[in-house]
């Protein structure tokens, strides 16, 4: 048990670290070659931002722990919205002003009941992996598209500048980035190995596996990036954030399993925690939309914690 609890600490904050040094290092370089601030958020950001969860679905796919790359996904985006926009929001309210921001929430959603229809089956095929990349490239498409036009008026351009590396050299960059990547997959394996140690340990499935030790984990660097907007007055950008990790989770990295370990769906995943990834998705929008400003409070932020709370105990009292 201290060995599994060592693997999963020191793979967590290795992962959490290379994953950092990995978009420090490719934003550099995207500056460098020119790129728009909204463009390199969107794209580099957002997946770097998306790639412990990348890595640790890999790592679990191809160790043959379908269930376990599943659940990270679907449990990474539900803690997303319920656990760190809602400890953002009761931090301090969030206010919503971008207008790429304002399309990229509704994509997200497209994005989760598609995701949804894919796994209404009880199966994740190779070719539901390729429909979903293909839809993950397609709405990244419009969305750059989008950004682009926008990129001198949208307020979360200059939020996006902000946090982008300025006076990087490429060497240097290109540095940061190749040690990232060298980093990640052994982070992930560490990681992956300690929590399924763990678990098994409690007696917990490879999908609850997944669904909470895993995935609470693999969102920690949208909690780190959202609790560092709002401090510095950036609200869209620690919305963004999540918007654009659970985006690529549920079309990209949701593809990866489909490609590496095809292959039958727990049913609960297709069921309960399909269903609980799709309400916490829509909630942000309702939430939103219901109002004449568009705020995310305080109220509305602890009414998501305590969704996650009571989420996560349903869990583990049906996993013992």
């Amino acid at each position: 048990m201290l060995l599994n609890l060592l693997l999963l600490a020191g793979g967590l904050a290795l992962l959490v670290w290379s994953a950092d040094r990995f978009v420090y290092g490719a934003a550099g370089i995207a500056r460098n070659l020119g790129l728009p601030s909204l463009i390199i958020g969107l794209t580099i950001v957002s997946m770097g931002s998306s790639a412990p969860e990348m890595m640790v679905s890999a790592t679990a796919a191809l160790e043959g722990r379908g269930d376990t790359a599943i659940g990270n996904v679907l449990g990474s985006n539900i803690a997303n919205i319920t656990f760190i926009l809602g400890a953002t929001a009761l931090l301090r309210p969030l206010v919503v002003s971008s207008t790429t921001l304002k399309r990229e929430m509704p994509l997200m959603m497209v994005g989760t009941l598609l995701a949804g229809y894919l796994l209404s089956d009880l199966e994740l095929s190779r070719s539901d992996g390729l429909i979903l990349l293909v839809a993950f490239v397609a709405i990244l498409g419009f969305l750059c598209i989008q950004a682009w036009q926008n990129r001198d008026t949208d307020p979360l351009a200059q939020e996006s500048d902000d946090e982008i590396p300025k006076d990087l050299s490429t060497p240097r960059a290109l540095f940061w980035l190749v040690l990232g990547m060298a980093l990640l997959p052994l982070a992930s394996g560490w990681m992956v190995d300690g929590a399924v140690g763990i678990a098994q340990w409690f007696g917990m499935s490879d999908l609850v596996i997944g669904l909470t030790i895993i995935a609470v984990g693999t969102s920690l660097p949208e909690l780190a990036a959202c609790i560092a907007g709002v401090l510095k007055n950036e609200d869209d950008l620690a919305i963004g954030n999540v918007v654009g990790s659970n985006l690529f989770n549920i079309l990209a990295v949701l593809a990866i399993p489909a490609l590496l370990a095809p292959g039958q769906v727990d049913a609960n995943a297709a069921g309960r925690d399909l269903y609980m990834m799709l309400a916490t998705s829509l909630a942000p929008l309702l939430l939103l939309w219901m109002k004449k400003r568009q705020i995310l409070g305080r109220i509305e932020g602890l009414i998501l914690l305590v969704v996650f709370i009571a989420y996560q105990g349903m869990l583990f009292s049906q996993a013992g």
